[in-house]
Formats: C-alpha cells, sequence, structure tokens
C-alpha cells in the first residue's frame, strides 16, 4: 500500500524531465509570452459565454463570486508559482503532486487535468462555432442547420419539442440508414486547425496567440467603453436578487473564467528561465484578468437586466437589445478570436501533461515521444486532438461546463495541500532563490491568524445572513445532498484550525486550499457523480497499467 505514496524528488524529476540542458523541447518563451498565454487562456468561453449564465444566476451581485474566485485563483497561482520555482518542468499540478503527495495522487491529478484542457476545449469549441455562424451570418453566408449544432442537443430539441435551430436540424437533416447526420461542423474544423499549430511548435502558437491577445483585449476595451454609455443603475439593484445562493449557483460558470492560469505552468521546458518567468506569468495574467471581469459584468448587468442575460452569447443580446447592431460584428470578432487563443493554450497544455505522465511510466511511451523536427510531443498533440473532437459529434455544452471546473477545482485543492506538506528548505536554499530572482511564497504562520479569520468569518456569515447556518444544517431529504458539501467543508475548517495551530501552517497555501474547498460547496450533486465516474475509470486505469508500468516501481522491484 505504502508503494501507492511513493514520492519523486525535485533532483529525480529535474534530471528525468527535462531542465535546462536535458529538455528536447525548443526554449522560447518570455514572461510577456508567458502572461499572454495565460491571458489568452483566461478571456474566452467565460468571457463571452459562460459570463451570461453567471450574471443570470447571481444577478450584479456576481462581481462578489468574481473577486471570491479571484482570490481562491491568486493563492493557488502562489502555490503553483513556488512549485514552478521548485521544479521548473512540464506537467503542471501533476508533477507538483507527485514531488509533494505521491503516485497515487498525481495520477489522479493527471487524470482531472484531462477534464480541464482536453474536455474544457469542448465547451470552447461548441461556443466558438455559435459566435462563428453568427459572423457568416453578417456576410449572408447561412450554414445548414444540421452543419451547426451537436446531435444531443438536436435531439433534445426535437423531443422536448422545443428550440427553433434544434427543430430544424433534426427535420432537415440528411439521413443514412436510420441515422440523422447532425454535427457542429465549425466546432470540427477549429479543434483541426489549433491541432495542426500546435503539432508545429510552441514559437509559431505563441506569435499567432500573442497577436490574438493583442485584438481581443482592444475589442473588450471597447465594449466596456461603449456599453458604460448605456448602463442604468437602476439595473444594479436589488444587488443580489436571489441572494447569496443564487451568486454561488454561478460558481461553475465564473470559476470557467479562470481555468487557464495555471495552463501558463505546462509550458516550463518551453520557458527561457521558468524558475523566474513562470510564477510572474501566471500572477500577471490573473490579476490583468480578473479586473476585466468585474469591470465586464457590472457594465452587462447594468445595461440590462440580469434576467436577460441567460443566454450563450450575452455581450452579442446586450447590444442587440440596445440596438447598436455595429457592435454585433465587432463582439462576434472577438468571440471568435478570444476562444480560438483559449482552445490554443489548452490544446498546448493537454500533451504535455500526458508527455510527463509517459516519461514516469504511468501512460505509454508513445506519448513521450518529441518530433525530430517541430521539437513537439507529437503524438500526444494528435490524441488531444482526438479526444476533443471525437466527443463533439455526441456531447453538448452544458455537461463539460460542470465537468471541467470540478475536475480543475480538484486539481487546485491538492496543489495547495502539497505547498503546505513541502519540506521547508534552509536558509542558503532560500537566499539563493531570491538570488536569482525565483519565486517563493512568504512564510507568514498560521497558528493564530487561520483560527481568527475563522470566528470572525463565522460570524459575518451569522449577522449578514442570520438564516445560513440553521439552513445549512437541514438534514430533511430535499435538503441533504445540496447541504451535506458544506457541512463537510465546516468540518474542514475546524480541523486545518487545529492543525494551523499546532502545525504552524503558512498561511498563503493554507487559505489557497480553504477557499477553493468553498467554491467546491458550489457544484451541484449531479457534478460530483459524474466526477466520481471519471475518477473510477482513472483508477482502473492506473491499476491496470501505471501501477505496474511506473518506473518508481520498476525501481523499486530491482
Amino acid at each position: 500500500m505504502n508503494s501507492l505514496f511513493r514520492r519523486k524528488s525535485t533532483n529525480a524529476i529535474l534530471n528525468q524531465g527535462g531542465d535546462g540542458e536535458h529538455s528536447a523541447l525548443n526554449k522560447v518563451l518570455t514572461v510577456k509570452d508567458l502572461t499572454f498565454f495565460g491571458i489568452a487562456a483566461i478571456i474566452g468561453g467565460g468571457t463571452f459565454s459562460a459570463i451570461g449564465n453567471a450574471c443570470f444566476s447571481g444577478g450584479p451581485g456576481v462581481v462578489i463570486l468574481y473577486i471570491i474566485c479571484a482570490i481562491a485563483c491568486g493563492f493557488t497561482a502562489m502555490c503553483y508559482a513556488e512549485f514552478a520555482s521548485r521544479v521548473p518542468v512540464s506537467g503542471s499540478a501533476y508533477t507538483y503532486a507527485y514531488v509533494s503527495f505521491g503516485e497515487i495522487f498525481a495520477w489522479i491529478i493527471g487524470w482531472a487535468l484531462i477534464m480541464e484542457y482536453s474536455i474544457g476545449n469542448i465547451y470552447i469549441a461548441f461556443s466558438w462555432s455559435g459566435y462563428f455562424t453568427n459572423l457568416l451570418e453578417t456576410f449572408h453566408i447561412h450554414l445548414p442547420e444540421w452543419l451547426t449544432i451537436n446531435y444531443l442537443s438536436a435531439k433534445e430539441a426535437f423531443t422536448m419539442n422545443k428550440g427553433t435551430e434544434g427543430l430544424a436540424a433534426w427535420k432537415n437533416a440528411p439521413v443514412i440508414g436510420n441515422v440523422r447526420i447532425i454535427f457542429d461542423l465549425p466546432a470540427v474544423i477549429i479543434n483541426v486547425l489549433i491541432t495542426y499549430l500546435v503539432y508545429r511548435g510552441a514559437k509559431e502558437s505563441r506569435n499567432f496567440s500573442n497577436a490574438m491577445v493583442y485584438i481581443k483585449l482592444a475589442i473588450i476595451a471597447l465594449v466596456i467603453v461603449v456599453g458604460a454609455f448605456y448602463v442604468d443603475i437602476e439595473n444594479w439593484t436589488p444587488f443580489m436578487p436571489n441572494g447569496f445562493g443564487g451568486v454561488m449557483g454561478g460558481v461553475s460558470a465564473v470559476f470557467f473564467a479562470y481555468i487557464g492560469f495555471d495552463a501558463v505552468s505546462t509550458l516550463a521546458e518551453e520557458s527561457k528561465n521558468p524558475q523566474r518567468d513562470l510564477p510572474k506569468g501566471m500572477i500577471y495574467s490573473l490579476v490583468i484578468c480578473t479586473i476585466v471581469y468585474i469591470i465586464l459584468a457590472l457594465v452587462l448587468t447594468g445595461m440590462v437586466s440580469y434576467q436577460l442575460l441567460g443566454v450563450s452569447d450575452p455581450l452579442a443580446e446586450i447590444f442587440a437589445l440596445k440596438g447598436v447592431k455595429w457592435m454585433l460584428f465587432i463582439v462576434s470578432i472577438a468571440a471568435v478570436v478570444a476562444m480560438t487563443s483559449v482552445m490554443l493554450v489548452f490544446q498546448l497544455g493537454q500533451p504535455r501533461i500526458w508527455m510527463t505522465m509517459a516519461r514516469d511510466g504511468l501512460m505509454p511511451k508513445k506519448f513521450a515521444e518529441i518530433h525530430p523536427k517541430f521539437k513537439t510531443p507529437g503524438f500526444a498533440t494528435i490524441v488531444t486532438g482526438l479526444v476533443v473532437g471525437l466527443p463533439i459529434f455526441f456531447t453538448n455544452e452544458n455537461l463539460v461546463l460542470d465537468f471541467t471546473s470540478i475536475g480543475t477545482l480538484f486539481a487546485f485543492v491538492l496543489v495547495c495541500g502539497g505547498v503546505l506538506m513541502l519540506s521547508p528548505q534552509s536558509e542558503a536554499e532560500l537566499a539563493e532563490r531570491a538570488t536569482k530572482g525565483k519565486f517563493r511564497i512568504p512564510y507568514i504562520n498560521s497558528k493564530f491568524i487561520f483560527p481568527a479569520l475563522i470566528i470572525v468569518s463565522a460570524g459575518l456569515i451569522q449577522y449578514l445572513f442570520p438564516t445560513f447556518f440553521s439552513d445549512t444544517f437541514r438534514f430533511s431529504e430535499e435538503h441533504f445532498a445540496t447541504n451535506i458539501s458544506m457541512v463537510v467543508f465546516f468540518i474542514l475548517c475546524i480541523v486545518m484550525s487545529v492543525l494551523a495551530f499546532v502545525k504552524n501552517l503558512s498561511l498563503i497555501p493554507l487559505l489557497g486550499l480553504v477557499s477553493c474547498c468553498y467554491l467546491l460547496t458550489g457544484m451541484a450533486v449531479s457534478n460530483w457523480k459524474w466526477f466520481g465516474i471519471w475518477l473510477v475509470i482513472g483508477l482502473v486505469f492506473y491499476f491496470l497499467y501505471g501501477y505496474k508500468n511506473s518506473k518508481l516501481n520498476k525501481l523499486k522491484n530491482n
């Protein structure tokens, strides 16, 4: 059993993983490139699609959730940065978990990251297709409905007899045998093109990504400036029309907006100075994007009633309602550019995680192969393209949105917990890191601070929301499933308060762990069910293949 928790030393990972001269990948990325990759990944589907459902659920008060998520991601980003400084290789949270928790947790994280990058790109592909189709319409180019919607949505529209596009697709689709040919052609095409670009190399991807970031930031600034002239502050009242529960109801949509900054850490081996530049790239991109999201949410909810924002293309919807038709074209271009850049970064990240897992023997060796000309994990890149492309034919965006968010939060929790478990470095090591400009989390003793924060927070909640605790501890059949996660969170806070007092834990990673766990309480029961099924499938694969082929296992047996 102990072999399941065997850890890899930092030196072993550096020697095997590709630091410095050991790397087979091209080291071409600077701190500016990494920051832009972070912005490219964060500002996309969350800005042009998911933000609408978040505003519809929480009203103007959704900005509170954006701030909560940003704080949670900020603490997590610092934990990623700490790991990136100590272990500057590809693999992201998977590698970090291997160092701190051991192999079984590393595998679980690697499996969860498939949801973040590969499955998350399915949602982005669907959203990209919607905006691209609208863009074509402005040029009077009309694709058949059966080529602009996924099969599942069309079938659901036919079954429930609602949804004009879905009904038209189902009725007009060509039939081969008994099967209707319905698939989202633009989503398939963009996935193929992105896969090809990533296959060619990080330098080409960098140049394309940087250009798209300039374009989408300029257009988003235009959206904010133009939208500000149509803001009616009356729309901000009531601030939380559905209560704090409504605000938290948008957690999947809001958190999905942030799940890109950690993709920067997968580019460690292609960074010129990863120990210095990776932390800066993650933190800079997170700060910039948080400011953009908060301003954008205030403009959206100020321009129209939050009740009108529960659509898949909210930015286009608000300008259509206000009659600013020339902005519809601008928004469609921005959305297409933004989502293309998100797909690019996610498609860059996933192959590098599989490459790292293959180096450890947990995945087949083929995934670790580097293309001799392009210096990219070629086979892993193609497989990633297939993992994204094939489900486009038989799934829909609603399923993958929640699925992606819960997997990412789970990974963030383990990264923050991993930093808490890292052995403290000596004064000489800390001085050496500071001299070379390498990031390190400042140590703040949480012995008294964290318990005090928990007590003060509980008091504020009771004062501001008098029925919160009484409602949470209602265990009737109808409330049990939704309240149990919050009760578990309360228990976690008490346990971590005790550990903070006894073990003198570092405050920043502790706050990161607790804030991410709090966001997990907003996930629906169905999300947990699907996540559990996904983990079981992953564990079956690990015990059938990964455990037996693990390099650490082979070293032990030899």
